[in-house]
C-alpha cells in the first residue's frame, strides 16, 4: 500500500513565524517502507543563510530525509516545512536545488545541454538560460568544456556538472547529497569555496556527506544522525566541546591505581596509553601527579583537541 501524505496541522501566527523564518524545520518526520523504519523521527532547524552539516552512518536515514525535505517522497508521520511551505509543496521546490548522491546524465549530451535541459524542467524564463548556464559552468570550473559530451567527463568532472544543475535559478535552498564523494582534494577544495559563495549570497546549503574533514571545515552548524534520530546539534564549537582530550603514556600502574584514575572521568585504556577526553587543560598536570602517587612512570602527556571524527563516534558510541 502507498504511503498516503500526512497534512501537517495549522500553525498559530507565531509558529508560522518562525517557520518561515527557517530553512527547514522538521518535528518528528518519519518515513516508513512497510515495517522497514528508514527514517525514526526527525526534529531539527536548518536557519536561511547557514551552511548545515547532517551527519550519520551509513542506514541512519540520510538520503531518506534529503529525500523527503525535497517532495521526492512523502512522509508516513511527523512534520516538515521548507522555506515556510509545507515539504512536497510544488512552487516551493521550484526554489530549491538539489544534487543526489547518485545521479546520471545521458552520455551523448554536452554538459551545455544538460544544463539546457534542466533550465527547461526548472521552467527558467528562455531569455535566461545563457546568463544561468554560464555562470553555473563558470561556478564549477567547466566553462572551458561546456561543448564536451558527458561521456567524455571523469567521475569528478560530472559531479561537478551535477553541481551546476543544482545551482541554476539562484536556489534559496541548495540541498547536497555527498557532493565531494567522487572529487580529488582540488575538487573539493573548489567545492567548499562554490558553497561559501553561497552562503554569501544568502542561499542556505543542506550538507549531506559522510567526509568529516570537509564538514569541520565549512559548516556554520551540523546535526548527528543515528537510527533516524538526531542524537546531536549545534556549531563545532557546541558539538565538540570546549575541553580537548590527552593521551598519556605511563607504565607501572597496578589495576587499583588506573580505577582512581576513573576521578579524572572515563577514559580509553590501551596498556601503557591512557586517553582521556573532556578534561579541562588546567587538570592535566593534577591527573600527571595522580598517576605518579599511583605508582606509575609517565613516559609522555600528549594534549590535543578532539576531532570531529572522535566526537562523531563517541556519540554514536553513546547512543548504541
Amino acid at each position: 500500500m502507498q504511503a498516503r501524505s500526512i497534512d501537517p496541522p495549522a500553525l498559530n501566527p507565531d509558529e508560522a513565524a518562525g517557520a518561515a523564518s527557517l530553512a527547514i524545520h522538521t518535528q518528528d518526520l518519519a518515513k516508513r517502507y512497510g515495517k522497514t523504519v528508514a527514517l525514526a523521527g526527525l526534529t531539527m532547524s536548518v536557519r536561511r543563510a547557514e551552511v548545515f552539516g547532517f551527519l550519520g552512518p551509513n542506514g541512519a536515514g540520510k538520503t531518506t530525509a534529503v529525500k523527503l525535505l525535497v517532495g521526492l517522497a512523502l512522509p508516513t508521520a511527523g512534520q516538515g516545512w521548507v522555506l515556510g511551505a509545507p515539504v512536497g509543496d510544488l512552487k516551493t521546490r521550484r526554489r530549491l536545488g538539489y544534487l543526489p548522491e547518485l545521479f546520471r546524465y545521458q552520455g551523448w549530451m554536452s554538459a551545455r545541454e544538460v544544463l539546457e535541459l534542466h533550465c527547461k524542467l526548472a521552467q527558467i524564463p528562455r531569455p535566461d538560460w545563457k546568463k544561468e548556464i554560464d555562470a553555473a559552468l563558470e561556478l564549477v570550473g567547466l566553462s572551458d568544456r561546456a561543448g564536451d559530451r558527458v561521456d567524455g567527463f571523469s567521475k569528478g568532472m560530472q559531479q561537478r556538472l551535477g553541481l551546476g544543475v543544482a545551482l541554476l535559478g539562484r536556489p534559496d535552498l541548495v540541498l547536497l547529497d555527498e557532493p565531494t564523494s567522487a572529487l580529488d582534494p582540488v575538487g573539493r577544495h573548489d567545492v567548499r569555496e562554490v558553497i561559501r559563495a553561497l552562503k554569501g549570497r544568502g542561499t542556505a546549503v543542506f550538507l549531506n556527506s559522510h567526509l568529516l574533514t570537509e564538514v569541520e571545515q565549512i559548516c556554520d552548524r551540523i546535526a548527528v544522525v543515528d537510527h533516524g534520530r538526531v542524537i546531536a546539534t549545534g556549531t563545532m564549537a557546541e558539538i565538540l566541546g570546549k575541553d580537548g582530550a590527552v593521551r598519556i603514556r605511563a607504565t607501572g600502574l597496578a589495576t587499583t591505581g588506573r580505577a582512581a584514575l576513573r576521578a579524572y572521568g572515563s577514559f580509553d585504556d590501551e596498556g601503557e596509553w591512557l586517553t582521556f577526553r573532556g578534561l579541562s587543560q588546567d587538570r592535566v598536570p593534577d591527573l600527571v601527579g595522580e598517576i605518579v602517587r599511583q605508582g606509575g612512570r609517565v613516559y609522555a602527556v600528549e594534549p590535543r583537541h578532539e576531532t570531529l571524527e572522535d566526537r562523531f563516534l563517541e556519540l554514536l558510541k553513546e547512543n548504541g
